[in-house]
């Protein structure tokens, strides 16, 4: 009997022992393998389950040995399903999940350098990808203005009233402090910027990137509000051969054609446009709102891959223009002795760049590139023509290194401005010859799983203005999978020349020249830092995000345009310095096939000079921005927008009047097409209704600030064939 009870004794208690078995696991972003913590982990038919801690671990003991289905699960994540064999064999077994959506994708960022995924670069950038162009495309598809001033932060600003020609301003700084980037090329500064945003065409544009604040030491001065790098389509196996008919209301036709294909051992992209509009004034002042133009551009390149892991791209892009504004009688033959007054602009561009790229191995690489351009532009007002050339250049080589958690880029690099004016009046030549050598390095450093660190350091050397030190630090902080949080700050500059938004309002008449011995180098420096929260509700049915940002720059010895005697005009560096702070608001929310955006900017500027502060203009306290989007499985886009603008202090002292921009639109799609419509300015808000544009009379205008629009309400449409 003793025997017996023994024997059932140890038998119960070997099937306890087998009934303790433990699943341990640690669960990981199948990215940034970084843990999951609050993820769970469900055994299937069991009702047992348990929540991460905060290395992701997560452990469910009490088990008997067998096979089990475990269901992973985590806000924001895809659900995924595995099968475990207890007892393990490994002591903990790791498990990855990955993003639900958009951050499934991964987008990859250039701007930086480092060529990262946009989630993990310290430095903050803005990321506007192909499905927005898309539909950014659809309003504007001959130039990016409607792209870039949708932005939180970012103005597009009219700088003259009959020719159209803007200016980008981020956090309320001039247009001439935003370097604008084509591949990595600054090529569209100086004289070359002035109609930069009116001859891009978007449809061969793979994504646009945006850094806010300083950046000058990524590709040198100019970047002290910030740049904008606008990154280009390469070749990829499968055709892509694109067309895009649009036509206006305000009697506006864009006609583009994008074409597409890597080959075994070569590739080619080709763009080619043609933009035209009539000259159109739906205010009845007499002046155009839209100039009558015509250009053309076209675009090809060339890709070469080696078989040692070189390649070598080659790029043409030529651009001519013919604008012609003013007042809409002379422009349609039926001037005379009072209806005299145009401005005429005819403009071409020539650029040719080239890449070269060798992967010595895993880890290291060379990138060597060189761009020149030439930029001729004639401006014709009655009695007086401004006519110049600008030949540029850009050389630069780079070297890469990556190790485990560290990344370093150090290069060199030569940029040329020379500018060559043809005489038109006895003011003395604005002619220039710039040149500037530079040298950089980065690194970035992923110091701890929660922290990486992004620092760089570039000395400039500019002829007749000296040297510029430019160092730059960047930070980023996972705080959880939800919240993260980045820190931003470095110096910038900008050489001066006359070609600034206040010489281009006045056709740069009577402007003298800027001389080295007496103008000298505008210097600043800005910090930035975020907050970014990602979250899912009601079993992730709805989306939601929201970014913070805070911004604070400050530029000493601001180039001003001064009244001298005689009508004449100098760019004089002020006694006093620019300052700008306020803060970005931007709010995501997904719920089924919609997608609400809305956007607040907050911006102060302010301009110190010899002590007196006043208000810089052009520059919109309080902005709005409101996007509703529907989009139904790649059949239906519809979209509603409205934004708002507050008062804008003028540069003649008086105060502009706040206003609301609303649009509707629409896009039905096919495999091969699709049709769009597109109502843009709903509520026709223009200057015109309740402001004055000019001072003087229709013969001789004195053109005001233009802070709204002038063209009004204007329906566009069109037709896009994939073939």
């Amino acid at each position: 009997m003793r025997k017996i009870f023994v024997t059932v004794l140890l038998l119960g208690f070997s099937q306890l022992v087998m009934a303790q078995h433990i699943f341990t696991a640690v669960i990981k972003d199948a990215d940034t393998k970084e843990p999951l913590a609050g993820a769970t982990a469900l055994l299937a038919g069991t009702g047992k389950g348990a929540r991460a801690n905060e290395q992701g671990v997560v452990s469910i003991a009490g088990l008997s040995s067998g096979k089990y289905a475990v269901i992973f699960r985590f806000l924001g994540y895809q659900e995924k399903t595995d099968s475990i064999v207890l007892p393990q064999q490994e002591h903990v077994l790791t498990f990855f999940l990955e993003r639900k959506g958009e951050e499934i994708e991964e987008v990859v960022i250039s701007s930086t350098r480092s060529n990262r995924s946009i989630k993990d670069i310290p430095t903050r950038v803005e990321f506007i990808g192909g499905e927005e162009l898309e539909e950014k495309g659809n309003m504007k598809p001959g130039d990016i203005r409607m792209m870039l001033n949708e932005s939180t932060g970012i103005q597009t600003q009219q700088v003259s009233a009959t020719s159209a020609n803007s200016s980008i301003r981020i956090q309320g700084l001039d247009g001439r402090y935003t370097q604008i980037l084509k591949d990595g090329f600054p090529l569209y500064a100086g004289f070359s910027g002035g109609l930069g945003l009116l001859q891009t065409p978007p449809l061969d544009m793979k994504q646009v990137e945006v850094i806010k604040g300083s950046s000058s030491t990524l590709y040198g001065g100019g970047a002290i509000a910030g740049l904008v790098n606008l990154i280009s389509k390469v070749p990829v196996a499968e055709r892509e051969l694109r067309f895009q008919l649009n036509g206006t209301s305000a009697a506006g036709l864009d006609v583009n054609g994008y074409y597409g294909q890597r080959f075994e051992k070569a590739g080619i992209t080709v763009l080619a446009s043609r933009n035209s509009n009539r000259a159109y004034d739906p205010s009845g002042t007499g002046f155009t709102a839209i100039p009558e133009f015509e250009r053309y551009v076209f675009n090809p390149k060339l890709f070469l891959y080696f078989g040692s892991g070189s390649k070598l791209n080659v790029g043409v892009s030529y651009m001519t223009e013919h604008r012609t504004g003013g007042d809409i009688e002379y422009i349609q033959g039926r001037g005379n002795a009072i209806h005299s007054y145009f401005e005429k602009n005819n403009s071409q561009r020539i650029s040719v760049q080239l890449a070269f790229d060798h992967q010595f191995n895993e880890n290291n690489s060379l990138t060597v590139r060189n761009a020149i351009s030439t930029f001729n532009r004639k401006i014709s007002v009655p009695d007086y023509i401004f006519d110049g050339k600008q030949w540029s250049s850009y050389t630069e080589g780079t070297y890469s290194r990556r190790q485990k958690n560290m990344d370093w880029v150090m290069g060199l690099n030569v940029y040329t401005d020379h500018f060559r004016e043809i005489p038109g009046d006895s003011v003395p030549k604005r002619n220039y010859n710039q040149s500037t050598l530079g040298a950089f390095v980065q690194n970035s450093w992923k110091a701890i799983g929660w922290m990486q660190i992004e620092t760089g350091l570039r000395g400039d050397y500019i002829t007749d203005y000296g040297f510029a030190l430019l160092p730059r630090l960047s930070a980023l902080f996972k705080i959880s999978p939800k919240v993260s949080s980045r820190l931003g700050g470095g110096l910038g500059y900008k050489t001066p020349t006359i070609f600034t938004e206040e010489t281009e309002r006045i056709q740069y008449r009577g402007v003298l020249p800027v001389k080295a011995d007496v103008n000298k180098l505008e210097r600043s420096y800005g910090v930035n830092v975020d907050v970014n929260y990602r979250s899912s509700f009601f079993d992730d049915k709805v989306t939601f995000s929201v970014n913070q940002l805070f911004f604070y720059t400050r530029i000493t010895n601001p180039l001003l345009m001064k009244g001298t005697s005689g009508n004449l005009y100098r760019l004089e560096n002020a006694a006093g310095f620019i300052s700008t702070k306020g803060w970005e608001t931007n709010v995501k929310i997904g719920y089924g096939d919609f997608r609400l955006y809305t956007g607040y900017t907050f911006t102060d500027a302010q301009l110190n000079e010899n002590g007196t502060r006043r208000e810089n203009p052009l520059t919109a306290r309080h902005r709005l921005n409101n996007v509703l989007m529907y989009e139904k499985d790649a059949k239906w886009k519809v979209g509603l927008e409205a934004y708002y603008y507050s008062k804008q202090m003028l540069n003649d002292g008086s105060s502009g009047k706040q206003y609301w921009i609303c649009g509707f639109m629409a896009e039905k799609l096919w495999k091969r097409f699709s049709l769009y419509v597109n109502f843009e300015n709903l509520l026709d808000t223009r200057q015109t209704r309740f402001d004055t544009i000019y001072t003087g009379t229709i013969t001789h205008p004195v053109f005001r600030d233009i802070y709204a629009p002038l063209d009004g309400f204007v329906v566009n449409g069109g037709v896009k064939l994939k073939l």
